[in-house]
């Protein structure tokens, strides 16, 4: 697959489903990104996409490779059904929907990287779940740039 330059453009959503995952998509561009000629600008792979990566039992490492070599998302999402559990991928999902802000709030290095999320009316950001929080920040980031399939 072609590297990415998420300085340019933000990864795909968190919400994006890619064979039934939430996150593959947006884990997927980030790996894209981390190839020779990509840019991961301010992105990270700690955090939901390592969290993804746990819960299916994949080395971050071994999902880069087949991302570097593949020609289609659809050949990763195949290479990750047959390296992972897709009875699980449910649970995942239902686990993801479940952070909110409130769960991470007192969190250093979380009001370090979204420190905006504290100076912005906290009482109803509080309850936003975190996925949702991302697609805010990537607005805020890339305000008026498209999130489209890439």
């Amino acid at each position: 697959m072609a590297p990415l330059d998420l300085t340019k453009h933000p990864p795909r959503g968190p919400r994006d489903p890619l064979g039934g995952l939430y996150m593959l998509a947006r884990t997927i561009d980030k790996l894209r990104a981390t190839l020779p000629g990509g840019n991961f600008g301010a992105y990270q792979i700690p955090g939901f996409s390592a969290r993804m990566l746990s819960a299916l039992g994949i080395e971050e490492s071994a999902l880069r490779d087949v991302v570097a070599r593949g020609s289609s998302d659809d050949e990763v999402v195949q290479w990750v059904r047959t390296h992972s559990d897709p009875s699980r991928y449910d649970e995942f999902n239902a686990s993801l929907e479940g952070r909110r802000v409130r769960d991470r709030i007192d969190d250093a290095a979380f009001r370090a990287k979204y420190g905006w999320i504290t100076q912005e009316s906290p009482a109803e950001i509080l309850d936003m779940p975190l996925l949702d929080m991302l697609v805010l920040d990537d607005a805020r980031s890339f305000s008026g740039a498209s999130t489209a399939k890439r």
